[in-house]
């Protein structure tokens, strides 16, 4: 039986954080203990040079590649992922990757004693792997635990180019019909309404902060009480790589967080102490998941849409939604890529080059034969 995880917190960072952080490096070194040992020194690589969720994210695909050796492969003689020898790696080769990430990746079955599952993976997942074997692998060879680099012969994986028209996200007018509904609850049936009426401030909060900043889904899930500093004017959210963040707020979010706390949120006395500081809380009194705010992300969007249920937009649509409002408006797009925190420039021009309409603008005003 687990002991009560308590937190001893010293950290500027709040306990919800601490906490996720450590869920991510249990799930880490969980990982690690089932890897060969010879990985070691890339475990302690990745520990110290790269972020936490890219951690786990190259572990995860490790792990799967090893499996693929045991189970689906003959360059493995081993019976478990541990006990696959330093002799065994070194004999493998650049096509044998490009088998595994071609051939067998791109589609290959899950087995349970329910079902069958047949997993698909496009060329961005396929990419994901590549990248993850390429750094074990250049690793290995770095620190002579393999005699040679194989990653040069690792085909290319062709990704394709973002088009400014397939980015889905949606019109001002869409926007002001969803926080319609959010604020009148027009469009749901009685017995939706019952719920509507319980968490309609929530859930207008919610969607006021996604389409105002075009936060991340995580950044808003983690959100606290005590990240608003509403005397100052703004509030603290914490984005990739750790990155702590000042937001200002306008009077519009100020107005509708204020407005949930006040008169929809349960008290302090209500709530367990792990769930007091948390911002946004489900009807349980439990801060609410990423997969919930997905959920009432995609109920609302389909509404505005005017669509069923399942064709809804994330919340990453309202981040695009957020980008592209604001180019509109005028701002630009440095502006834009700073409040969004995109790495690159180039993915904010992507929503300054998507203008409304601009293909249908462009032939209207370029006629080669004038009407009579």
């Amino acid at each position: 039986m687990k002991s009560k995880l308590s937190i001893h917190n010293k950290s500027d960072k709040p306990d919800n954080i601490v906490l996720k952080e450590n869920q991510i490096i249990e799930r880490c070194l969980e990982i690690e203990g089932q890897l060969p040992d010879f990985m070691r020194d890339f475990f302690l690589y990745l520990k110290n040079g790269v972020a936490l969720s890219t951690r786990l994210a190259y572990l995860e695909d490790i792990l799967f590649f090893c499996k693929y050796l045991v189970k689906e492969s003959s360059l493995s003689q081993a019976d478990t992922i541990k006990t696959i020898s330093i002799e065994e790696f070194n004999k493998i080769n650049a096509k044998d990757i490009n088998r595994f990430l071609g051939d067998y990746c791109s589609r290959y079955t899950m087995e349970n004693s329910e079902y069958i599952k047949v997993m698909e993976n496009h060329n961005r997942a396929l990419a994901r792997k590549k990248s993850s074997l390429s750094v074990l692998f250049k690793f290995l060879f770095r620190d002579e635990i393999i005699e040679k680099n194989i990653t040069d012969g690792f085909n290319p994986i062709r990704l394709p180019k973002p088009q400014p028209d397939a980015i889905k996200r949606l019109e001002i007018d869409e926007v002001a019909k969803m926080l319609e509904i959010v604020e009148t609850g027009e469009a749901f049936t009685d017995k939706e309404k019952v719920y509507w009426e319980k968490t309609k401030l929530r859930d207008k909060a919610i969607i006021v902060l996604f389409v105002t900043y075009g936060l991340r889904v995580s950044e808003l899930q983690q959100l606290n009480i005590s990240s608003f500093n509403f005397n100052r004017g703004d509030f603290k959210i914490y984005r990739k790589r750790g990155k702590e963040v000042l937001m200002p707020l306008n009077k519009t979010c100020e107005k509708v967080i204020k407005e949930y706390i006040i008169k929809e949120r349960p008290t302090e006395a209500a709530l367990d102490e792990i769930n007091k500081d948390a911002l946004f809380l489900s009807l349980q009194n439990k801060r609410m998941t990423i997969r919930a705010i997905r959920n009432l992300v995609k109920k609302y969007t389909a509404m505005a849409l005017g669509t069923s249920r399942d064709y809804g937009y994330s919340p990453h649509k309202l981040r695009a939604t957020a980008a592209t409002s604001l180019i509109q408006q005028g701002f630009s797009i440095y502006d834009v890529q700073n409040l969004l925190d995109h790495d690159n420039v180039t993915t904010t021009q992507l929503y300054a080059a998507h203008k409304k309409d601009v293909k249908r603008e462009i032939v209207k005003n370029f006629e080669w034969i004038e009407e009579e």
